[in-house]
This record gives C-alpha cells, structure tokens and sequence, in this order.
C-alpha cells in the first residue's frame, strides 16, 4: 500500500515542478569576480517565475551567496542579511514574486559588482476573474400625458372627388317652350326699316 502511495506523490511534485526552469546565474551559474558577464544586465534579459532556481557554483572556503535587502544590496552591506549560503553549490528556489537581492559575503566582492537582482513575475495561473460591471438598463422613452397617449393626428384635408353621375338637363315640353333668344340691337333696326319701306310702298299704291 506504501508503494502506490509513494508514486503518487512523486507523480505529483513531477507535475507541480514541471513548469519550473533552473537558472544557472551569469548564464554559466559561476558566482566570483572572475566571471565575464554582468550579472544584472544577465538578469534583465531573462523571465523569472514562482518555481524557477538560481544555481550559484563557488569555492566554499572562499566566496558565499547572501540574500539581502535593497538597501543592504546597494551599500554591499553584509551586517543583516535575509539568508546565507556558503556550501558551494547554492541553489535557491524562488517563491514569491517581486524583486529578489544576492551580494557576494565577500564585501570587497560586492563592491566590484559580485552581486545580482531579479525580479520574479507575478503568478496569474490562479487569477480570479473579477465580473464585469452591470451595464445600466438603457433609459426609457418619456411618457406622455394621458390625454395625449390615445390622440390621433387630425386627419388631411381630402380633395373634393369629381360628380360622376351630373345631373341631366330639364326637358322642354310643348307646354314650356324654351324662350326665344333676345335680338339684339342690329337686327330690330332692320326690322323697323323694313316695316317703314311696306308702309310707305302701301301708301303709294293706294292713292294712286
């Protein structure tokens, strides 16, 4: 029963660890004054997450690796240091996110830039997401009085439709003649030279 308890626990730290990157410090993980490379601008091209080791390889009897604080990382200060490691082949794990400072114990060290700072990213594996604000409802139109609610436009003036269907003229009868049109001025004038000729031609005639 112990067996299959075992592997199950080595399974898991195999899965909790298998995203983890071993950092060797410099790029070569060599900690002395004789490395080549400035271990902060190293530092500044690489990503650091929760998980990640540095490796630090030294003499024992000679160098250590100390983890400080900002302030005791600019002034090489060695008085209060966070953690300290001199077994040779330090290897540190980084739990925590933010910025991290290592001197060398050696203060003369230090100062000739045998000392490094990094910065761990934030762990967003297990960020929550925060539910987005609640939009407001959008604003209802105004309402209007109760008179004016049911009102109806007035309606538009129509034209007048044509009379399909006029009505016919009045028939004359025999008893309604129509009335004979009026003469006018020229005709009763040739009427009364005519009737004045026949008068006189009468009287002519019959005195003689």
């Amino acid at each position: 029963m112990k067996r299959p308890m075992l592997g199950l626990f080595s399974l898991f730290l195999i899965i909790q660890n298998v995203h983890a990157y071993q950092f060797k410090v410099g790029g070569s993980g060599d900690w002395s004054l004789a490395s080549s490379t400035s271990y902060d601008q190293w530092a500044h091209k690489s990503r650091f997450q929760i998980g990640d080791t540095l490796l630090f390889n030294y003499k024992a009897n000679e160098d250590s690796v100390l983890q400080v604080t900002e302030a005791d990382y600019k002034n090489c200060s060695s008085a209060s240091p966070i953690a300290t490691y001199s077994d040779g082949h330090t290897l540190i794990t980084l739990n925590q996110s933010g910025p991290h400072y290592f001197i060398s114990g050696v203060v003369d060290h230090c100062k000739h830039n045998e000392k490094l700072v990094i910065i761990v990213l934030a762990d967003r594996s297990n960020h929550t997401t925060s539910n987005p604000p609640s939009s407001s409802p959008p604003a209802s139109p105004p309402t209007l009085p109760p008179s004016e609610q049911f009102a109806s436009p007035p309606p538009a003036p129509s034209a007048p439709e044509p009379d399909l269907n006029p009505a016919p003229a009045p028939a004359h009868s025999d008893d309604n003649p129509p009335p004979s049109p009026t003469p006018n001025g020229a005709s009763s004038m040739v009427g009364n030279f005519f009737s004045f000729f026949g008068a006189f031609v009468g009287f002519v005639i019959f005195n003689f």
